[in-house]
Formats: structure tokens, sequence, C-alpha cells
């Protein structure tokens, strides 16, 4: 929110009042009316950068020694994981100099085949927190490098609530699409869609950008039509959002392309690293690559294999919502 800060002094405030022990978050307040809110209620009203302070006695005296752990799926693609995800890391490092950042990985298989390939040992969320609990750290702030609210994200939250009370203080940064500007709140979506075009040129005549979204059978996969919507509002005519495994799908797409008389597209991932959607479902020379089908087509197409992180202003957005959690860890 564009007044967060503020929001969050509110916020706790009120969580005093009701229930002491589940302070509401840094973006969302109940209604004044409410005088007496329900466990069950403060739980749903978590939205936004959530954060838990502990009142346990043991947590009374301890002081305060804070991290950062940012959270990914990871990568096996060296060199887009240390233009994406490594870079997005030292960017939240640079806004916090002498604070302990901590990259985790949520996926298993990709940890474990960086450690057979490459000799490099990325720890899971859960390894991360173990590991930083014996060595005395009491406050954690939460990064995740995930682009929309949806499976990955939950995995995320489910993370947050499992350790929360293991730590003095924790928080979890929301991801880096979220708010859309609703009731004074920051519009993700567009300054998603304005950093994203930093490096893209804005199509004109014949020319198209279709953007390649994950898709997930979460609910979340919704976002991928408020982007589309958000495109169209601020004007950026033949750009489409489609997704691999979701919909919109590429035949989704294609009738428009047609309609429109598109003779020339590029392909965009909407992804934080050029992986194996990007170069292979996307960019691949495979007959069912998303390249293959849209040249038979009859279009010229051009992909551009560069994960989110290498934008420099993703990277920003992200570091801006990095510091929203850390506000919040470090808010009386």
């Amino acid at each position: 929110m564009k007044n967060w800060q503020k929001m969050l002094a509110v916020s706790l405030a009120c969580s005093a009042t009701f229930f002491a022990t589940e302070p509401a978050q840094a973006a969302y307040t109940l209604n004044p009316e409410v005088r007496m809110a329900t466990p069950s209620l403060l739980t749903a009203s978590q939205i936004g950068v959530l954060q838990y302070e502990n009142t346990a006695a043991e947590f009374a005296n301890m002081a305060n020694k804070d991290a950062i752990v940012v959270m990914s799926f990871g990568t096996t693609y060296k060199e887009s994981r240390a233009k994406t995800i490594e870079a997005t890391v030292q960017a939240i490092q640079a806004a916090h100099p002498g604070v302990k950042v901590v990259t985790a990985f949520t996926s298993h298989i990709i940890i474990d085949r960086i450690a057979e390939n490459e000799g490099i040992h990325y720890p899971t969320p859960e390894k991360a927190l173990e590991q930083l609990k014996a060595e005395g750290y009491s406050r954690i702030a939460l990064i995740s490098l995930d682009v929309i609210p949806g499976m990955e994200y939950d995995y995320n939250k489910a993370i947050f609530h499992n350790y929360k009370t293991q730590f003095k203080k924790m928080t979890l940064a929301t991801p880096l699409i979220y708010w859309q500007g609703q009731e004074d709140q920051d519009d993700d979506v567009e300054d998603f869609i304005k950093a994203l075009f930093t490096e893209i040129r804005k199509p004109s005549g014949d020319n198209a950008v279709l953007i390649m979204a994950h898709g997930t059978p979460h609910i979340a996969n919704g976002y991928y039509s408020v982007l589309q919507a958000k495109l169209d509002e601020m004007g950026y005519k033949n750009v489409y959002i489609y997704t691999v495994e979701g919909w919109p799908n590429l035949e989704t797409v294609i009738p428009k392309l047609k309609q429109n008389k598109i003779k020339n597209i590029t392909l965009v991932p909407m992804m934080m690293v050029a992986g194996d959607h990007a170069n292979n479902d996307m960019a691949g020379d495979e007959e069912d690559s998303h390249k293959t089908i849209l040249t038979a087509e009859g279009f010229k197409v051009s992909p551009i294999l560069k994960g989110l992180g290498e934008n420099s202003a993703i990277r920003n957005l992200y570091v801006k919502h990095a510091n929203e959690a850390w506000d919040a860890l470090q808010a009386q």
C-alpha cells in the first residue's frame, strides 16, 4: 500500500486489542466496528505482507539478530540462474548491507541436480531456517521470488506458518504481482508491465508480443486475465498473455493474431529464469514448440530468451517487496 507503514501501525494496534498473539499484517485492517475479532477472522484477514511476533516467555529477552531468506523454485540453467536469481539476491543484499542473506530453493529435484552437476548445495527454506536458528538468528524476513501468488507462493506461506513460532519474529513478502491498485493499494500489475517494457519494444503495425506465463491449476491463474485487461487498458495493443500449463493457452491467442493480421511475433517468457519452458517449450526446434507452431501458422517468430530477473526494473520491484517485509520486521 502507498501508506503501508501507517497502516502497519494501525494494524498492530488493532491486533493488540483483539488477539495479541496473532497480529494482523501490514496491508489490511479490520473495520473499527469489530470489537472482538476471533482467531479465524484474524487469520482470514491476513492479506499482503504477513508477520508474526512471538509472545512466548522464552523470546522476551532474546536479542534481535536478523536475517533474510530469499526463496525461489530454482533452476538448473546455470547461466540464467546467475543473471536472474543470483542477480536479484545480490540486489536485495545491496539494499541491506551487513545483513545475512540466504538463498533457498523450493525444488528438491533442482537442488539435487545442482549438487550433483555443480557441487553447489542450495538449502530448502526449511533447512535454511533450521540453520539460521542454530546460528542464533531470532528474526527472519522471508522473501518470495515468485511471480504471482499461486501454488509456489502457497508453499512459501506454509513455510512461514510452520516456522514462525520458532523465531522471535518473522515476516513474509508478497510476490512480484500481488496488489491490483484497489482501495489505495499499489498496482503491482501496472508496475510489472511498465518494468517489463523497459526492455521490450511496444508493438505496432503488424507486430505482436506474446508473453508466455507458466499457468497453474491454482485460482491465482486468474491473474493472467487481470494482466491482459491491464495491458488493454494501458494501450498495449497486440500484446497477449498466454500460458504453458493453464489458460489462456497458445491456441487461444492464434485466432486473435490472425484476426489482427499480425505477421511478426516476439515471444517473451514471464518467468524469473529462462529455463526449460523458455528454451524448449517456447523457443525450441521441436514440432510442438510455440515457435514451431507459430511459424507453421505463417508468422515470423523471434524469441527473447531472458528471464524476468535479467531486467533491472523487475529486480527493483523485487527489492521493493523485500524492503516491505524487512520494514515490517523492524517495526515496533
